[in-house]
């Protein structure tokens, strides 16, 4: 059975999972309608903003700095150990509009955690942030099975901030935990993220 996570909340992946290997983590969004013709109509086209968003994973090391990052232009570590399987330019559909999966049982004995992102693309230009955009997720789920672990609906007022920081999955005494985070940045792009991290501008 899922469990619906609130902000902040922690919980063990593997205690009511025994012998969960890889997960699944799914991301999703949608724009907001703007509603009204006219001038929006001319601007957003059917009503919706046509915005860029993009599901990114820093694996941290033990002093949660960064030494590695799994995005659109870098699809996998290594070891496969974390494949991400493609960019969605739009938000638009149903079901999880970027999915990254994670086999905990391969993952660098350097890297203590994984911390879940999204960044808007082009934001600045664009003239965009997550005000435009709204029903949120992160869900993990077993892939062997597809069976759903936990899902974090992120339901804060992100008006104003351009990056997000969804989840972070992370060893803990032998196992691993997730931690919904869902706190909003002014970050513009994954190296902005970068340099807070390097700096521990985040509690992560």
């Amino acid at each position: 059975m899922s469990i619906n996570l609130k902000k902040g909340q922690k919980i063990d992946l593997k205690k009511s999972n025994p012998g969960l290997s890889t997960v699944r983590v799914g991301l999703g969004w949608d724009p907001v309608n703007q509603g009204g013709g006219g001038f929006l109509k001319s601007l957003f086209g059917s009503g919706k903003a046509d915005i860029d968003c993009d599901a990114s994973v820093f694996l941290l090391n033990g002093d949660s700095k960064p030494i590695d990052l799994i995005y659109f232009g870098n699809l996998r570590t290594r070891n496969d150990s974390i494949i991400h399987t493609g960019d969605n330019l739009t938000g638009e559909g149903e079901g999880d509009d970027e999915v990254i999966l994670v086999d905990l049982d391969r993952i660098d004995p350097k890297v203590d955690k994984l911390l879940f992102v999204v960044n808007i693309y082009d934001c600045v230009r664009r003239g965009q942030d997550f005000g435009m955009i709204q029903n949120a997720y992160i869900r993990i789920t077993d892939a062997k099975n597809n069976s759903e672990i936990a899902r974090y609906n992120l339901s804060d007022d992100y008006r104003g901030k351009t990056g997000l920081l969804v989840g972070l999955i992370y060893r803990y005494n032998g196992t691993w935990k997730f931690n919904a985070i869902g706190e909003g940045t002014r970050d513009t792009g994954l190296n902005d993220m970068k340099k807070n991290l390097e700096r521990k501008a985040y509690g992560v």
